[in-house]
């Protein structure tokens, strides 16, 4: 369906231009993270925002569209609003925002937004839905992607030689459980800043789409329940060396829990298929993908180490032998990944030995309350006078909003008059004004910035 910009909104919005004080001009509102899980956010997703925002620029069929709704709806409609903003053509908006791939400490300004006609002063808050969930969310995937990177780099610190690997070790199994297509695509590709594998494809179209991204991730051949079970059970050797003889080099990924994932490992992997393993040119991946992992995977590298062989690194951990891997797709999120390397470090084996693949907690395990964002008016210009405007609710203190033209200036969030926010250099950039976007980054290039601020 075509989006109409006019009704991509909120259905009291269409009510609010009759809201404000008579003569208001300007309205300055910003976006923020006012806490949540995480004590800071790994900003991403606004430059696709604004392209979405600039290409569905609404016609006079959207205006007409709207107008019928709005009158069954029951909400007024800002007819003579809409139709002088298509005339002139372009959206007359200024927008500054930290770069993507910043991180950035919570309760501080993201984004600055004002319209730069007074009579567009609704403009602003119309855009709220459009702007926020085209920041929250991406934002959101992309913040706890970074944070489980930290995770698995603290082990990898701990017990690997290198971190090398790091990149791979949190692949993206998220499409099938996202609630669409968009969603796919946008968190795919939020986690794709931190991480480069992933099975979700829609990612990839999207980073390409907005960030100019030739080839953002990175997935290998892998089985699924249904390749295995296929060939019965009697049969179940059959399935896995078909897999090694279509594949004979690389890495491949197996799922090998069908039926009894110790036999599969004692019996088949490490026994019959020992040797097509070991002359094969390449690492099979073995998948479990039931029970708990924290007390299957401990029992699988002990039974791997023994068929094939392991070595202590220069820190004193196990490492399999580079023929044989796991990697963990069931269960899989911020606390059992911790958990998991936890008892693996614990039993003496490497982080090395594992690399995890997590779904629907990754792209679809999160909301907008996940960072508490928001998105509020702290100033307003009436009659040639601007004045800071915030909401204090006596019931919950968290809600407070920051009041007056602000901006980001040495990592903090600071009042500035409009002339100031506009043009004095800052942490934000100037990144729209007037239906352009000034900016536009590549996805190297935010995949760099975050991995300047990565601690290890």
């Amino acid at each position: 369906m075509k989006m109409n910009l006019i009704l991509n909104t909120d259905s009291y919005k269409l009510s609010h231009f009759l809201q404000y004080p008579r003569n208001t001009q300007y309205i300055f509102s910003y976006i923020e993270s006012r806490g949540g899980l995480f004590d800071d956010v790994l900003f991403f997703g606004l430059q696709k925002a604004l392209m979405d925002l600039n290409e569905h620029f609404p016609t006079l069929d959207d205006l007409e569209e709207a107008r019928a709704i709005a009158a069954a709806h029951g909400e007024p409609f800002n007819e003579a609003g809409w139709k002088a903003l298509i005339a002139l053509g372009y959206f007359p908006l200024a927008i500054k925002a930290v770069p993507e791939g910043s991180i950035l400490p919570t309760r501080n300004i993201l984004l600055g937004i004002v319209n730069t006609l007074p009579e567009f002063f609704w403009l602003p808050g119309h855009l709220e839905p459009l702007l926020l969930r085209g920041i929250w969310y991406p934002t959101t995937v992309s913040t706890l992607s970074y944070h489980i990177k930290q995770t698995i780099g603290r082990f990898m610190q701990a017990t690997c030689d290198t971190q090398d690997g790091l990149p791979f070790k949190l692949h993206d199994f998220g499409a099938r459980g996202a609630s669409s297509e968009e969603s796919a695509g946008i968190g795919g590709m939020a986690h794709l800043v931190n991480f480069m594998g992933t099975d979700t494809l829609s990612a990839l179209r999207y980073a390409r789409r907005y960030y100019a991204a030739d080839m953002a991730g990175y997935s290998i051949p892998a089985s699924e329940h249904s390749t295995i079970t296929a060939w019965g059970r009697a049969n179940e050797a059959g399935a896995y060396r078909n897999l090694l003889r279509q594949f004979p080099t690389g890495l491949v990924a197996c799922v090998s829990d069908s039926y009894d994932i110790y036999n599969a490992v004692d019996s088949i992997w490490g026994d019959e298929l020992r040797m097509d393993i070991s002359e094969r040119d390449g690492t099979v991946v073995i998948r479990p993908d039931s029970g708990d992992p924290v007390k299957v995977i401990p029992v699988l590298l002990k039974r791997l180490g023994k068929r094939f062989g392991y070595r202590l690194n220069s820190k004193g951990y196990k490492v399999l032998n580079n023929k044989v891997r796991i990697i963990q797709g069931d269960g899989v999120n911020l606390d059992s990944i911790e958990r998991i390397l936890r008892k693996l470090m614990a039993k003496r084996w490497s982080t090395d030995n594992i690399a995890f693949g997590m779904g629907g907690a990754l792209l679809q395990g999160v909301d907008r309350d996940t960072q508490r964002f928001a998105m509020k008016a702290s100033a307003v210009c009436v009659d040639g006078e601007w004045r800071a405007v915030y909401k204090d609710p006596i019931t919950d203190s968290g809600k407070k909003s920051k009041r007056g033209v602000l901006d980001l200036i040495n990592g903090h969030t600071v009042q500035v008059s409009i002339e100031q926010f506009l043009n004095q250099p800052s942490d934000l950039r100037l990144v729209y004004k007037d239906g352009e976007i000034l900016i536009r980054d590549d996805f190297d290039s935010i995949r760099a910035r975050a991995a300047a601020s990565y601690p290890l």
